[in-house]
């Protein structure tokens, strides 16, 4: 299955003429040789420019290569405008399937017979389409429960998990071969990092998984003037279809529409940056798939804009190692004291115990100083990320899976951030409340509030606490007891093998010397014997 997904995507991507993407320097002599032999994929789309064939060739590719698509879009840094202006079609506007057919998988969830039963009405053409599912508005009756009438329909699409797995399969093949081949394969750890990933990509398939996500980001967010997400009607939601109100808003990729509207795209920048790093740092539980496709901004008061939120399909979780480490990471890095973030590296042990701190502290000196007091519009993370990927190479760093998340949110942050208001900085939006989060993560107030969320754990535990002790106590004494009989044991064993090791070595050599001087086919025996008097004295010595 896997050889053949491969043929698939080579034969798409040559059939697109994508290779018209790779440089003349590495068109090598065996690579044309290749290309000759595959006579019959020529380029059929030779009447379209090369980013709308790479466009096409992604979106027919399906879901895992959407997202990189999606992903790519918002890296204007690393990409032509006129590559990232065509991935951009990927966020929301894929090639749709039959509205018919998503009408059909509807009632098949609700086991109904018609959508008459619970909607006044239906759109059978798509608000939006994804690489994974569609969405079409509805609207529920007036009398109905509900407390918003306007809704709309997320619905997998039909047959998409079947593809999904061979795509994932042969990505398990690939990083199991490259982790082999590759000099630094361990340190990359690629087969970890494709099982991170098909956990979630497949999470994404599950609906029901979603609207939970959907529910505790909105429940974080309650009362927030920075983000708002959609309700949830959760008693309408099935694995394959999810139910919310529908919003109204300007998608946060609509640079000009934002403009018109007077939007203040500083403090929309600003706030960007905050929910990112709340999510992460306060929260432990961030949206893991932050493309504009996914983020819109409120209609009212442009000079305070709020963010709207919506397919919470991917999250993602730190625990509280990981994340306190980031964050004082971070914090060093913002400070520029990089002995502290290559202390804490070692620490951590994202990188060996062995490494010369003085060394690895000038690398990442080399690589971070030149990007600080500037703003987005000077920055590429890209360019520094790769630099910095050079650096985890040299120290041997190994790549952390349950941070691949957080990394792929980050550069969508960023990217978003450089469209929406290059002149961000965002050293001096992010250090405040970092440095105030670690700030009540230590000292007396952490201390505290530690107090008051354990006190009723301790409080059920204290009239446990003397019974608890005179056990530890007693095992204690009995683990005395027996590792003094242990140690008499022992003492028995030494003083056989002193009286039993001077007999085994004299019969050994005197059977040597017999093994030595007598014929050839006698010495077969003598050895034989040998061996069996050997034998024999081990298990006495045994025994």
């Amino acid at each position: 299955m896997s050889i053949w997904r491969f043929y698939i995507i080579v034969r798409t991507l040559l059939t697109f003429g994508l290779d018209d993407l790779i440089p003349a320097r590495f068109q090598t002599w065996y690579f044309k040789l290749f290309r000759g032999c595959a006579f019959w994929l020529r380029n059929k789309h030779p009447d379209k420019p090369v980013e709308v064939r790479l466009r096409l060739a992604l979106q027919s590719l399906g879901p895992v290569f959407i997202k990189f698509g999606q992903m790519l879009s918002t890296r204007r840094d690393l990409l032509p405008t006129e590559f990232a202006n065509e991935l951009t079609i990927l966020q929301d506007k894929v090639e749709a399937f039959s509205g018919e057919q998503a009408k059909q998988i509807i009632e098949k969830a609700w086991k109904i017979h018609s959508l008459d039963t619970y909607l006044e009405s239906f759109d059978v053409e798509p608000l939006a389409s994804a690489s994974i599912a569609q969405v079409h508005s509805a609207q529920l009756y007036e009398d109905s429960p509900f407390p918003h009438k306007e809704i709309v329909i997320k619905v997998i699409r039909p047959g998409i998990a079947d593809t999904m797995r061979a795509d994932v399969d042969l990505m398990k093949s690939m990083a199991m071969v490259l982790e082999k081949i590759l000099p630094d394969g361990k340190r990359l750890r690629p087969i970890e990092v494709v099982k991170e990933y098909e956990k979630t990509l497949f999470d994404e398939l599950d609906l029901m998984r979603e609207a939970a996500n959907t529910i505790q980001l909105k429940r974080n967010f309650t009362d927030s003037k920075s983000l708002y997400v959609p309700t949830v009607f959760s008693d309408l939601c099935r694995n394959n279809i999810m139910v919310m109100e529908r919003i109204y808003g300007i998608p946060v990729g609509d640079i000009d529409a934002l403009v018109a509207q007077g939007t203040n795209m500083k403090i929309l920048a600003e706030r960007g940056v905050e929910i990112f790093f709340t999510q992460v740092f306060r929260d432990s539980f961030f949206h893991a798939d932050m493309h504009p496709g996914n983020i819109f901004v409120s209609h009212e008061n442009p000079n305070d804009p709020m963010y709207i939120g919506i397919d919470c399909g991917i999250v993602g979780t730190l625990n509280k190692d990981d994340k306190r480490y980031l964050a004082d990471n971070f914090i060093a890095f913002f400070n520029r004291d990089y002995r502290k973030v290559a202390e804490l590296h070692v620490d951590s042990g994202w990188v060996p115990r062995d490494t010369n701190i003085e060394d690895f502290e000038f690398a990442i000196r080399t690589v971070c100083e030149p990007i600080f007091e500037k703003p987005l519009a000077e920055i590429s993370f890209g360019h520094v990320l790769m630099n910095l990927f050079n650096t985890a190479r040299r120290f041997q760093m190994e790549v952390q899976p349950q941070l691949v998340l957080l990394q792929k949110t980050l550069l969508y942050i960023e990217g978003l951030g450089r469209q929406l208001y290059p002149q961000l900085d965002l050293w001096t939006t992010a250090k405040p409340f970092l440095e105030n989060w670690v700030h009540q993560q230590v000292g007396i107030p952490a201390l505290v509030r530690s107090i008051k969320e354990n006190a009723p754990f301790w409080g059920e535990k204290l009239p446990e606490l003397p019974d608890l002790v005179y056990d530890a106590l007693k095992s204690h004494q009995e683990l005395q007891h027996q590792q003094e009989a242990l140690i008499q044991v022992l003492a028995k064993n030494n003083q056989k093998r002193d009286k039993l090791m001077p007999q085994i070595g004299h019969i050994a050599a005197i059977s040597s010397v017999l093994v030595y001087c007598l014929k050839d086919d006698i010495k077969v025996a003598s050895g034989l014997l040998l061996t069996a008097i050997v034998c024999w004295s081990i298990s006495k010595y045994r025994s």
